[in-house]
């Protein structure tokens, strides 16, 4: 459904797979700003001074927070100014706040640019309203089941990428491949990112249009009960990324394999991506999402169970994790589609309240969840059967009571170019 609307002076409108690409690419700086550090974090406490090891999840939860907080006006933005200059003007922050990130001279200092990388790197958002501007319905799930399944490459090879780094230079240059990444996918978006924002779209920053934009998004029951449903799995997500460095470490005592194990479970969110993609015009998204959601609850529910009754094994934790992670594919790209649906007609500012909630919310849910380890896989299991049963009970909410339900499409709010 690319057509009609003229390309901006200076980008020629890209094809189908070089725009899901490149929406993954900018998608892309944000996980890998997180899973790139992990085989740093042991490195980064110890040199910049810090005693309690459990801090050192600090520099990814700083980063997620600024996510989530960047979200709010990043949208919002990009519904007045227009997505294309929105996202080259994120990017280029981002690419600054890596620099600083590397030159950071104590813990403190990294965790405030951290917060500031992140809020950069909440721009990415506005990739969700250029998706929504172009598609609606299942096709637009199929384009962000698509871009997950491409974006998933970067949590497959950023930790091995980190651990490359480490062994050639010092930690800090991590942080400047990070703003080497960006400064090209700038460039790309600059070339090739036409606007997608027809100009009667464009809205006033009065203080009602902005009210009622928030208030259709806070008040339309499917776009805010499946936004609390992703940001309850999601916290489930970052309680793992925040604990597996540890989980190797401590109960494994195999710290140099983490970042092979996590690519292998990442993997499986990357194979269930594009199962979903090619399944879910012909199911529907709400089959495919409701389904995957309960096999998550009996997942997680097996894992804690191991976990209980010790015996759990690098083989058996690499399994149930990675059947857990498949099933968060897919539910959270149909989840975030059926949210975004009905608040078609404000997608920016729906995009970023939808993204400051799944974030901040994921955030503030995984550092409840990593605060509590102990040396065991039992709060990642049990935080992960939690999550999935919290996130059952709100898709009830939002189904007045039953899964499966049928779709019927908002039409009203699509868009095409």
């Amino acid at each position: 459904m690319h057509a009609s609307r003229p390309a901006t002076p200076r980008a020629q409108p890209p094809g189908f797979g070089e725009f899901v690409v490149l929406v993954a690419a900018m998608l892309s700086t944000q996980a890998l700003a997180v899973d790139a550090m992990l085989p740093a974090l042991p490195t980064i406490v110890r040199e910049l001074g810090v005693s309690d090891a459990n801090r050192g999840q600090w520099v990814v939860t700083a980063y997620i927070m600024g996510v989530g907080s960047g979200q709010l006006f990043w949208g919002l933005l990009s519904d007045r100014f227009g997505r294309r200059t929105v996202l080259l003007s994120g990017l280029a922050l981002y690419t600054i706040a890596s620099v600083s990130c590397a030159l950071s001279g104590n813990f403190a200092a990294l965790l405030g640019w951290r917060l500031v990388h992140g809020l950069a790197a909440a721009s990415a958002v506005v990739s969700r309203s250029v998706i929504r501007d172009l598609y609606s319905g299942r096709t637009m799930a199929r384009v962000m089941s698509l871009t997950l399944m491409i974006f998933l490459i970067v949590p497959i090879l950023a930790p091995s990428l980190g651990q490359l780094i480490l062994m050639l230079a010092p930690w800090r240059d991590i942080f400047l491949v990070f703003a080497a990444f960006a400064a090209l996918i700038t460039l790309w978006a600059y070339l090739r990112l036409p606007e997608t924002l027809h100009p009667e779209y464009r809205l006033t920053l009065t203080v009602p249009h902005v009210l009622g934009a928030v208030r259709l998004v806070l008040t339309e029951r499917n776009s805010l009960c499946y936004t609390l449903a992703v940001a309850i799995l999601f916290g489930s997500l970052l309680s793992y990324v925040g604990m597996v460095q540890q989980i190797f470490a401590d109960v494994f005592h195999r710290a140099s394999l983490m970042p092979a194990v996590f690519a292998l479970c990442a993997l499986s969110m990357g194979a269930a991506a594009y199962m979903n993609s090619r399944i879910v015009e012909r199911l529907g998204m709400r089959a495919v999402s409701h389904s995957a959601l309960l096999v998550f609850i009996g997942v997680a529910a097996v894992h804690a169970l191991v976990a209980v009754l010790g015996l759990e094994r690098m083989w058996v934790f690499v399994l149930l994790q990675s059947a857990t992670m498949a099933c968060y594919a897919l539910t959270a790209s149909n989840f975030g589609a059926m949210a975004m649906e009905p608040v078609g007609r404000v997608a920016g500012i729906g995009a970023s309240l939808q993204g400051f909630i799944t974030t901040l919310g994921g955030a503030l849910l995984g550092a409840l969840i990593g605060r509590e380890f102990n040396g065991s896989t039992l709060p990642l299991a049990a935080g992960a059967l939690c999550s999935g049963a919290l996130s059952l009970a709100v898709v009830l909410l939002a189904e007045r009571g039953r899964l499966f339900r049928p779709h019927h499409p908002v039409a009203a709010s699509a868009r095409t170019l």
